[in-house]
């Protein structure tokens, strides 16, 4: 097969995670595989040396003129490219896949990977998603937002867990808790601190690591400086090791107001930490999350149920009564559950219209 992903950048979402391990997954078993970036040439992940990475431009700010150049672009490319099947990944980036595929012959696959209710122009996306032959949804609860249309071309297919993680950690855990992922409203940054600062006043011996960048990296400085917490709140910014630097710790909490599926969270619960979601929109925490069993589901934007989670595994590690590792070994199930090798191949027989 030839496959063309298209995205904007490889610059380190969650999105992207998914769309790398896909691609090295389908280049290693010999298909033709390209990336497609329509907004930068950025790329932070390992690719198959197989690979070819495409830059066709650079963000366009909104500036209509680029944003029609790089239509045509995109256009040009899937010409030129008659037999590949497309794959697009996120909804602005489906948008001009759509938009520049009527009249080819090319199999068009549009993946949503967040929560479609956020999307602020549904009207217009559900219009052009007429011009697409598939769709893939992280969840079924991100699925059932579309029109009978879509829902009916669709596949669900969950994240998948990379094969090339760091074992399950079996160790002393440290006192530590670890939060990962980009610094915007989305990730509810605000909500952590709020309910780590009270955790804090009864277990003092823990620090709070947020591993990841954005725009809010400065807004949520100036709020750890207001209560008091820099001595106990370490802002890591990114790495690409952060694997290897959260496996030790005590929990992993998620504390976003709504997701696709986290891959973030998906890792974590891997590598066998105990941890704490809330329970966002479109499902995908509780789509991982059996409540108790693997992991800690807490309700949207409620800081006291999110301090009060953290305190029951802490609670666990003092009492040594076993919880909080019954709960991480549950999670590291997962590998199992959503492997690489399974996610992958739901995905290309789907892409080859087999399913």
């Amino acid at each position: 097969m030839e496959i063309i992903f298209v995205t904007s950048a490889l610059h380190g979402g969650g999105a992207e995670r998914v769309l790398t391990t896909l691609a090295n997954r389908f280049a290693g078993q010999g298909d033709r595989v390209t990336i497609l970036m329509t907004a930068g040439d950025e790329v932070v992940y390992p690719l198959h040396p197989k690979i070819e990475a495409v830059s066709i431009g650079q963000a366009s700010h909104g500036n209509p003129a680029v944003q029609i150049r790089r239509l045509f672009q995109i256009r040009k490319f899937f010409r030129a490219h008659r037999k590949a099947y497309i794959v697009s990944f996120s909804t602005t980036i489906n948008l001009f896949t759509a938009l520049a595929s009527p009249g080819l012959k090319n199999r068009v696959i549009l993946s949503e990977r967040n929560d479609p209710n956020q999307c602020g122009y549904a009207w217009l996306r559900n219009l052009l998603y007429r011009l697409g032959d598939g769709f893939v949804f992280q969840t079924e609860e991100a699925r059932d937002c579309f029109p009978v249309f879509v829902r009916e071309k669709s596949a669900v297919i969950p994240n998948p867990i990379r094969r090339d993680l760091p074992e399950v950690f079996t160790g002393r855990r440290e006192k530590k808790i670890a939060a990962v992922g980009r610094l915007e409203p989305q990730k509810n940054h605000r909500l952590l601190l709020e309910a780590f600062a009270a955790f804090h006043k009864r277990y003092p011996e823990y620090t709070l690591h947020i591993f990841g960048a954005g725009a809010l990296e400065q807004a949520l400085d100036e709020r750890r400086a207001e209560m008091k917490l820099e001595d106990c709140v370490i802002l890591e910014g990114f790495h690409q090791d952060i694997l290897e630097r959260i496996r030790a710790c005590s929990m992993y909490v998620l504390s976003s107001d709504y997701e696709g599926i986290s891959n973030s969270l998906m890792e974590a619960m891997a590598l066998g930490i105990p941890c704490i979601s809330t329970n966002c929109p479109i499902g995908g925490s509780a789509m991982c999350i059996t409540h108790g069993k693997n992991g800690l589901l807490v309700p949207v934007g409620n800081a006291d149920a999110l301090q009060e989670a953290m305190e029951r595994l802490a609670a666990s590690y003092a009492a040594g009564d076993g919880f909080a590792e019954k709960i991480g070994r549950n999670a590291a199930e997962i590998r199992d559950t959503f492997a690489e090798e399974k996610i992958a191949a739901g995905w290309r027989s789907y892409i080859a219209g087999e399913r």
